[in-house]
C-alpha cells in the first residue's frame, strides 16, 4: 500500500483509490469486541484508533473506560458480587460440616464494594497497556460517525477532533431500559446496582431475564429481602422449560418472594421508601426498584442514520455474515449488532473482523454450540439446544436423558437443593443437541461439555466416557435411562 509522511512524522495510509486515511481503522467503542478487533487488526500491521468515553454521555455517571460493559459494568463486578453472596449459604451449611460459627455472622457490604472497584480499576489498567502495546492509539472521547471514512471524537473537555480511516468499527454495545411507567425515575438499573452505597434491606427487583435472576440471588445471598416481578410464569425465558423450574424453586428455596404472571404499575416515594404497585393491586415496599427488564442497542448518539448505516427496528446495526454494514467502509460487531449478546461471542465477531479485513482471511463468526451461564445461586448453564429447541426444529424423534439428585454436599449440610442435568439427543443420529445443568459448579463443567457438542460428540461416546468419581461431572457419562421419547415438531422427510 502506498505510503506518504505527514508533517508529524507519522506515517498515513493511501487507499486503493488514492485517498489518503489518517487510521486504517478507527474503532468506536472499547469493550471486549472493539478491543479485540483493534488489538489483533494492528498485530496484522494496521494502523488503528480507538476511542471511548469514561462516563455515560447522557447521565454523565463515571460507568465508562475501556474494558467496556463486562469488565466496568457487568459480568466481571456481577461475578465478584455472585462470589461474596455465595458465601452467606456456604458459612450456613458449614455447620453440618464442623465448623462451629456464631450465631450472627455480619457482612461488610462497603468492604466489598471497594475489592470490587479495585478489580475493576486494574483491569481497566490492563486493557489500556493491551492497547498501547499493540500499538493501537486511544483517544477519551465520545465518537460519532460523521462520513463513510471520517469520525468525530468529542473530548472530555469538549474540543471535537476529526479522523478519516479506510475502515470504522463500531462496537458501542447495549445499555439498560427503563420501564416506561409512573414513578421510573425512582428505579435503577444494573449500573447502579453494581455501586449502591448501602446494601438494601428490601429490595423488589423487575424482570425475568438472566440480569433479574442474578440480582435477586446476590442480594437475597447477602441476607436482603427480595421480591421478584417477572411477567411470565416462570424466569428465563428462551432457557429450558425444566431448567427454568428448577431455578424458580432454588430461588423460593433461598427464601426470594417470585410474584409471576406480575407488572409494575407504578412507583411512588413515601416516607417508609418505594412503593411498588403492581397489576395485581398488591403493593410492595422497598428501598431499591432495580429495573432489569432488557437491554437496547447503544446506537442512537453515533449519528448513524445520517450517514446511510442501516438500523433495525431495536436500534440494533444491521450487518451481513462478516459484520459489515450496507456502507462498505463501515462494521459492527458485539451487543450493538443485537445478534447473540455474550462478551466471548463479542470477542469471536472482533477476531474474525481482524481476519477477515487486515489478515486477508474471510473469516464468519460460528454461533453453533455457544455455552452460557446464569449466574443465580445455585447456576444454571446451557449449550446448544433446549428440548423444546430441539422438538420444534427436529424432523424425526427427540431423545431427553435427564437426572436429578441432591448433590454430594448437600446430603451432609441438609440443604434441600436438588441438581438436575439433561441430554437432548437426535434419535436417528445419536448426536447430542443440547446439554443443561442446574447445580454447584454447573458453568465450568459446561464449558467442557461445550467441546464435546463442538466436536459433533454422540450420546454413544458420552456413555462410553469413564465418569470422575465422586463428582457431579460424572452424571452427564452415566445417564442411560431414556426419560422420555418425544417425536419432532417437522414431519420427517420422505423419499420420492
Amino acid at each position: 500500500m502506498a505510503r506518504k509522511m505527514l508533517i508529524d512524522g507519522e506515517l498515513e495510509k493511501l487507499g486503493e483509490d488514492g485517498k489518503s486515511f489518517d487510521f486504517d481503522l478507527f474503532v468506536i467503542g472499547a469493550g471486549s469486541g472493539g478491543v479485540r478487533a483493534a488489538r489483533f487488526s494492528a498485530s496484522f500491521g494496521a494502523k488503528v484508533g480507538i476511542c471511548e468515553l469514561p462516563y455515560d454521555p447522557i447521565s454523565s455517571e463515571k460507568v465508562g473506560g475501556v474494558g467496556g460493559t463486562c469488565v466496568i459494568r457487568g459480568c466481571v463486578p456481577k461475578k465478584i458480587l455472585v462470589y461474596g453472596a455465595s458465601y452467606g449459604g456456604d458459612l450456613e451449611d458449614a455447620r453440618n460440616f464442623g465448623w462451629e460459627l456464631s450465631e450472627k455472622i455480619d457482612f461488610n457490604w462497603k468492604k466489598l464494594l471497594q475489592k470490587k472497584t479495585d478489580e475493576i480499576n486494574r483491569l481497566n489498567g490492563i486493557y489500556k497497556r493491551l492497547l498501547s502495546n499493540a500499538g493501537v492509539k486511544l483517544f477519551e472521547g465520545e465518537g460519532k460517525v460523521v462520513g463513510p471514512n471520517e469520525v468525530e471524537v468529542t473530548q472530555l473537555d469538549g474540543t471535537k477532533l476529526s479522523y478519516s480511516a479506510k475502515h470504522i468499527l463500531i462496537a458501542t454495545g447495549s445499555r439498560a431500559q427503563r420501564l416506561n411507567i409512573p414513578g421510573q425515575e425512582l428505579a435503577i438499573t444494573s449500573d447502579e446496582a453494581l455501586s449502591l452505597e448501602e446494601l438494601p434491606k428490601h429490595a423488589v427487583v423487575v424482570g425475568g431475564g438472566y440480569i433479574a435472576v442474578e440480582f435477586a440471588s446476590i442480594w437475597r445471598g447477602m441476607g436482603s429481602t427480595v421480591d421478584l416481578v417477572f411477567r411470565k410464569e416462570l424466569p428465563l425465558r428462551g432457557f429450558d422449560d425444566e431448567m427454568r423450574a428448577m431455578v424458580a424453586r432454588n430461588l423460593e428455596g433461598r427464601g426470594i418472594n417470585l410474584h409471576p404472571r406480575t407488572n409494575l404499575t407504578q412507583l411512588t416515594r413515601t416516607e417508609h421508601g418505594i412503593k411498588a404497585v403492581t397489576d395485581h393491586g398488591e403493593e410492595l415496599m422497598a428501598d431499591v426498584v432495580l429495573f432489569a427488564t432488557g437491554r437496547a442497542p447503544n446506537s442512537k448518539r453515533l449519528n448513524l442514520e445520517a450517514v446511510g448505516v442501516e438500523l433495525d427496528k431495536t436500534g440494533a446495526v444491521k450487518v451481513d455474515e462478516y459484520s459489515r454494514t450496507n456502507i462498505p467502509s463501515i462494521w459492527a460487531v458485539g451487543d450493538v449488532t443485537n445478534r447473540m449478546n455474550l462478551t466471548p461471542v463479542a470477542l469471536m465477531e472482533g477476531t474474525c473482523f481482524a481476519n477477515t479485513v487486515f489478515k486477508g482471511q474471510p473469516s464468519k463468526p460460528d454461533y453453533s454450540h455457544v455455552p452460557c451461564a446464569v449466574f443465580s445461586i445455585p447456576p444454571l448453564s446451557v449449550v446448544g439446544l433446549s428440548e423444546e429447541q430441539a422438538v420444534e426444529e427436529a424432523n424425526g424423534d427427540i431423545l431427553v436423558f435427564t437426572s436429578t439428585f441432591n448433590p454430594m454436599k448437600n446430603t451432609i449440610s441438609g440443604r434441600q437443593e436438588k441438581t438436575v442435568m439433561k441430554l437432548v439427543v437426535d434419535a436417528e443420529t445419536d448426536k447430542v443437541l443440547g446439554a443443561s445443568m442446574v447445580g454447584p459448579d454447573a458453568p465450568e463443567i459446561m464449558q467442557g461439555i461445550a467441546v464435546a457438542l463442538k466436536c459433533g460428540a454422540t450420546k454413544a461416546q458420552f456413555d462410553s466416557t469413564v465418569g470422575l468419581h465422586p463428582s457431579s461431572a460424572e452424571e452427564f457419562v452415566t445417564m442411560r435411562s431414556l426419560t422420555r421419547r418425544v417425536a419432532g415438531a417437522r414431519k420427517p422427510k420422505t423419499n420420492l
